[in-house]
């Protein structure tokens, strides 16, 4: 039986799921840019793109996560399989590359642009499904200390390329954090260092408070401090905790790797001031064992860190016996996105449309502006044609809305005589020219 005729078709309210996010053309032409300038620096670099599945086995995608990050996983039961959406790159890559071993060649320089997706608290830019753009240098048993001080040269080209003006890049190691605080006879070091992860969110006070209540003594609360409150250049700070004379043997090896690293950027282009040790930074994934990064936006510290990062020796033991090393950064592309246009350091250009060029058909020219559409495309130049009927001006108010630039007029008279009849839409010269259907027609962008 079908409605009847005073039936009401019920109106679906066409609304996202909190905490996802699209775009309308504008932005989604500015987005993508972004997202291209970062794939051609990784691509710069000589790292080559993998993609992996959204959906992985919840026992491969939690083996090693931690922290509060199962707890924001997107789990579900699909028949008799246990299911998980990926909440960040590096996970699926340990996989990858625990799967692939015997078909990849060592060093594995990969880099990876996906959603990924985390069922955390939604707030002003923070999303649950949301771009990553990583990158990793995994190696088979070893991985030279260099691939470290590497990864921060191509943080600091993918900043550069992307202007968005001047940044910091922040260092530190986990190994000189993990070693300082076993010189203190902790225990309980993975925990502490999600405490210190969270001193620039939720200050000195509310950290001194949870390592209290961890157990911590006040002597170790007040050097975490002391350490924590670190940061300049690298020189200068590894000079003081120098000073400190800890003997510790995994301390010592953070400290040495700081310098190794810190002292091998420049061959990589970094400037000298655009780098900083920072003893604070802990990165709150359990799986980092070396190296770890951060990066800030100098006038615009509010914005938090945009890029991170770190080494990972261990990560893949879950899925396999091989040593795996690997050291890789995040861009959050998604977040980063919404927090520029929100500061007004990018905007959206006037078009709407990716062509440079709408071919308008008048009277019976349809297959003639067909074939001059395919000429500008043959020439590279991003071109439609407009098939839909309509005035003149509506056609014309079309590529005004959407900035496309120029508008060829295709009719009989051009038809017959082989041109076009081309208006700028910008200053609204128009002009008749020959149609070169090898080679397009040249025009100023």
């Amino acid at each position: 039986m079908g409605n009847s005729p005073t039936e009401k078709k019920q109106i679906v309210n066409p609304s996202l799921p909190s905490g996802f996010n699209e775009y309308l053309p504008k932005d989604q032409i500015l987005f993508n840019r972004m997202l291209e300038t970062i794939r051609t620096s990784y691509e710069s670099f000589g790292f080559v793109p993998i993609d992996t599945p959204v959906i992985e086995r919840s026992d491969v995608l939690l083996a090693k996560s931690g922290g509060d990050t199962e707890k924001q996983v997107y789990r579900f039961q699909k028949g008799d399989s246990d299911l998980a959406m990926r909440f960040d790159l590096t996970v699926p890559l340990a996989r990858y590359v625990s799967m692939h071993y015997g078909e990849l060649t060592f060093p594995f320089r990969r880099y990876h642009i996906g959603r990924v997706y985390r069922g955390e608290r939604p707030q002003k830019g923070r999303f649950r499904e949301f771009y990553q753009c990583d990158i990793d240098i995994v190696g088979n048993g070893t991985l030279s200390i260099l691939n470290d001080a590497e990864i921060v040269g191509v943080i600091y080209q993918t900043f550069k390329n992307l202007d968005l003006g001047g940044f910091t890049i922040m260092i530190n190691n986990r190994k000189l954090l993990g070693g300082f605080f076993e010189s203190f006879g902790v225990a309980n070091i993975t925990e502490v260092l999600r405490a210190v992860d969270r001193l620039d969110k939720a200050g000195p006070a509310a950290v001194s408070k949870e390592l209290s209540e961890l157990g911590i003594s006040q002597e170790c609360i007040d050097a975490t401090l002391k350490l924590a409150g670190l940061c300049g250049k690298p020189a200068d700070v590894l000079s003081e905790v120098k000073t400190w004379n800890i003997e510790n043997e995994l301390f010592n090896e953070g400290v040495s790797e700081l310098e190794t690293v810190c002292g091998a950027v420049g061959a990589y282009g970094v400037p000298e001031n655009s780098i900083k040790v920072n003893l604070r930074i802990a990165r709150g994934l359990d799986y980092y064992t070396g190296t770890v990064y951060e990066t800030f936006l100098d006038e615009h510290p509010e914005l938090g860190s945009i890029c991170s990062g770190g080494r990972y020796d261990e990560l893949a033991s879950n899925y396999t016996n091989q040593k795996l090393p690997g050291v890789g950064i995040a861009i959050g592309l998604s977040r980063l996105f919404f927090q520029l246009k929100e500061s007004g350091l990018i905007e959206s250009g006037e078009r709407a449309s990716i062509s440079k060029v709408l071919v308008v058909p008048m009277d019976d020219s349809i297959e003639y502006a067909i074939k001059v559409a395919a000429a500008m495309r043959n020439r590279g130049v991003p071109t439609e044609t407009y098939v839909n009927g309509g005035k003149m001006a509506k056609k014309m108010g079309y590529a005004d809305k959407l900035g496309i630039p120029y508008v060829f007029v295709c009719g009989e008279s051009e038809r017959e005589n082989g041109t076009v009849t081309v208006k700028n839409m910008k200053t609204g010269e128009q002009t008749t020219v020959p149609m070169d259907f090898e080679n397009g027609i040249e025009l100023a962008f």
